[in-house]
């Protein structure tokens, strides 16, 4: 077979949620549209005629000492606007964050050479930081929003963009909230047709996705018809549940079940849908996520700051339910999936031993909460490619070559390996732990150098 790519190298991929495959100095073939034919392990019949056939040409990358093959992660959750406030007014609550200062914010997107200062930042900045898919919500504005996908399709990033919707006019301000349900159903169907239409010609593809905020910001009739579009166009869907005490509590007042139960009767869950948060479903909640497919873009940073609790993340793996792990920029003030994955063990490791030293130590935690640094590079990878119903987020035959380049001997940014003898899987925990944004020297979409760093 012709490949346009072939790389040399040590990589770290997920097998399995528990178990991380280290294919040292494989081969990895690329083939035109961006996939990964093969795998070729040392000591397999054709490794060295496969080598030495594209050795000597510039279809052929041997990875310096140092460096290491990573897939690229897959960020579940990005308000896309939100990376003009990210780093500010972390400190209040929830519903008054989201009024005094965010949909202010995003009020702005209506002028689309702002939104294009931003939009073009955030992306550069994502694949910086190693995101080579991210799920975005992006603002009511129908053109703004196209625009974003514009630039992920541009600038080769995976996007998966939607158009926000908001229509209660109870509970979304005069200056930022759809016209009215049916305004924001028009607009909704114009973004799902025009993005198909730019997907036509983006190699790593561009997505619609139906994006109700969450119940609390939409009417009745704009759920339910955004849940007929979602089955009218099999889009992706995208919202919040049960993200907090008040989000959750609100559902429940209002329409007398829970916010799982009530998506999942607007149309809304499904094996493309995801649902931000999640930190307040129950048993029954999880069981209905399992059966639908529906998976959780768990949030550990911005969980910290605006959740009011931490979400048993180990409990619902176990009983089946898809997750990946998402940046919430800018509820999470970290673009970066590695700051993601850290907090992700240090909350679930708080989770099981809990938090109040006033309690005895029997009685402080929730047993077998805690998740391992490998659990969390798999919701960053391969988590996330599952929860989309993408072949993305592993290393491996069929799969996407979307891939970070990791130097761990960078001058000035070197990792503490003093052993050539070293574990390689110690390696691996210190790029998880340790990695920071100049230790990725390149990054791959579908097959293309999308990141250099300079």
């Amino acid at each position: 077979m012709n490949y346009t790519h072939v790389f040399q190298g040590t990589a770290f991929t997920a097998r399995s949620p528990k178990e991380i495959d280290i294919l040292q100095e494989n081969l990895f073939c690329v083939k035109a549209d961006g996939l990964i034919a093969r795998t070729i392990a040392p000591g397999a019949p054709d490794y060295e005629a496969v080598r030495s056939e594209y050795a000597d040409t510039d279809r052929y990358r041997q990875l310096a000492p140092g460096q290491y093959l990573l897939p690229g992660f897959v960020d579940l959750h990005v308000h896309a606007p939100q990376w003009a406030q990210s780093g500010t007014a972390l400190d209040v609550p929830l519903y008054d964050w989201l009024h005094t200062h965010t949909f202010p914010l995003e009020s702005k997107f209506a002028d689309l050479s702002f939104a294009a200062e931003v939009y073009d930042d955030l992306v550069a900045s994502l694949l910086a930081n190693g995101t080579t898919t991210a799920l975005y919500f992006a603002t009511i504005h129908k053109e703004a929003s196209l625009l974003l996908a514009e630039i992920c399709a541009k600038k080769g990033q995976r996007g998966l963009v939607g158009k926000v919707v908001m229509d209660d006019p109870a509970q979304n301000p005069a200056y930022y909230r759809d016209a009215d349900a049916a305004a924001a159903l028009a607009d909704t169907e114009a973004f799902i047709i025009a993005v198909k239409e730019l997907a036509k010609n983006v190699k790593q593809g561009v997505y619609p996705v139906v994006t109700p905020r969450f119940i609390p910001s939409c009417t009745d009739e704009a759920l339910e018809g955004l849940g007929a579009l979602a089955a009218k166009h099999d889009t992706h869907v995208q919202s919040h549940c049960s993200e907090s005490d008040w989000a959750h509590g609100y559902v429940q007042d209002r329409l007398g079940k829970r916010d799982a139960v009530a998506l999942r009767d607007f149309g809304l869950l499904g094996d493309k849908s995801v649902m931000a948060h999640c930190n307040f479903l129950d048993d029954g909640d999880a069981a209905l996520f399992a059966e639908t497919g529906t998976a959780i873009g768990h949030c550990p940073i911005s969980n910290a700051y605006f959740a009011n609790s931490v979400i048993p993340i180990a409990r619902w793996m176990d009983k089946g339910v898809e997750i990946g792990l998402g940046s919430d920029v800018s509820g999470g003030y970290s673009p970066s999936l590695y700051d993601n994955a850290r907090q992700a063990v240090i909350s679930s490791r708080m989770l099981e031993d809990g938090v109040n030293p006033a309690l005895p130590a029997d009685a402080r935690g929730v047993p077998a909460s805690r998740i391992t640094i490998d659990e969390a590079f798999y919701l960053a990878t391969a988590g996330g490619g599952e929860a989309l119903s993408l072949p993305i987020g592993r290393l491996a035959e069929g799969y996407a070559w979307d891939a970070q380049i990791v130097d761990i001997a960078l001058a000035g940014a070197k990792l503490p390996v003093f052993s050539e003898d070293e574990p390689l899987h110690e390696i691996f925990q210190k790029i998880m732990y340790l990695a920071r944004p100049e230790n990725i020297r390149e990054v791959w979409v579908q097959g293309e150098n999308v990141y250099t760093r300079a």
